[in-house]
């Protein structure tokens, strides 16, 4: 696996022939979160699309893959960009260049999955919280097969692809040997991932004020 800082102009011609992912970690946007979250994650988004640039000097990315998109062409496009409009102007750009849109997802696992997903957040009783989120491990890990089998597949000998994942679900998927991994990783991801660790350990400190 190679962090993008590590890429050099003169090393690209090193992954030359291999097949190659570069994978960016999928960041939303909050409604309900301040200026300054909205700020990081335009500053975030920015900051991807000009390190895509720089390292598809190691190999143009042709395959374009995106979590949570099943459909196909423009509805896909259309679904994407209700979800992460910032997102969707990058694929765009890429599709533009020659690049291919697969769908990262299967209907018949995403639906269950999500389904299970938001029954743990409701569910009070041990017993049936255990039982749910045996469920919900089950259809976990089908979606991270699935996704890992059609990488796999459409990553044809020599090409790149670009992978836009949250990145506590890509770190779990085992990518074959031959595919170079590269983590494109801007500075302001640590921003917001910093953003996110302060609310929680505010949570707890403004409960008690307001007990």
């Amino acid at each position: 696996m190679v962090e993008l800082g590590q890429i050099q102009r003169p090393l690209a011609e090193d992954f030359s022939g291999k097949r190659k992912l570069y994978c960016v970690a999928n960041v939303y946007h909050i409604e309900e979160a301040g200026k300054d979250y909205h700020d990081l994650v335009a500053k975030y988004w920015d900051e991807v699309a000009a390190q895509i640039e720089r390292i598809e000097t190691a190999g143009k990315a042709q395959k374009i893959f995106c979590e949570i998109i099943y459909q196909q062409g423009e509805e896909a496009l259309s679904v994407l960009g209700k979800i992460n409009e910032r997102l969707t102007d990058i694929v765009r750009k890429k599709l533009g260049e020659g690049g291919t849109l697969i769908p990262l997802e299967d209907k018949d696992i995403i639906g269950p999955y999500t389904d299970w997903g938001n029954c743990l957040r409701v569910v009070f009783t041990k017993e049936v919280f255990t039982r749910v989120l045996g469920f919900y491990k089950e259809y976990a890990e089908k979606r991270l097969e699935h996704m890992l089998s059609t990488i796999d597949r459409n990553l044809s000998a020599s090409e790149a692809g670009l992978l836009f994942m949250k990145d506590e679900d890509r770190s779990r998927i085992q990518f074959p040997k031959d595919i170079e991994v590269f983590l494109i990783t801007p500075p302001s991801y640590d921003d917001i991932m910093r953003w996110f660790r302060e609310r929680i350990t505010q949570k707890p400190a403004e409960g008690n004020r307001t007990g």
